[in-house]
């Protein structure tokens, strides 16, 4: 009995995982927009679908990365989806923050108020 996903070896898996990553990052989004009436109406479970479609054209366009069919693409990605889900969660991978230094806007406008008035004091002298 064969698998219905299986990698020839490890420099396979390494580019199968960034040309799904790829796929993710700039495919996805515009499918997503494109079915946004299915995935409303479905209440998100169409992203499945999206994310096996995406999972079983990365099959197709990696040589050596071997999927069976689209719903063994189906249940890899959903097992991917969990998999994900769970170490975003113990790592904490969703809580990102970026913070920027600097003063604030509202600071920037109390110094050019202050100047002013300085300017004037030294106008009345």
């Amino acid at each position: 009995m064969t698998s219905s996903v299986s990698v020839d070896n490890w420099s396979v898996l390494v580019v199968a995982a960034l040309v799904l990553g790829l796929l993710n990052a700039f495919l996805k989004p515009l499918i997503v927009i494109i079915t946004l009436p299915f995935n409303i109406m479905s209440l998100g479970l169409f992203t499945l679908v999206i994310n096996g479609f995406l999972f079983f054209l990365a099959s197709k366009l990696t040589q050596g990365f071997h999927v069976a069919g689209f719903w063994s693409a189906m249940w890899a990605a959903l097992l991917f989806s969990v998999i994900s889900f769970f170490l975003n969660l113990f790592t904490g991978g969703g809580n990102v923050r970026v913070r920027t230094g600097g003063a604030r806007r509202q600071d920037y406008k109390d110094d050019s108020i202050e100047a002013e008035v300085v300017e004037e004091k030294k106008r009345i002298s």
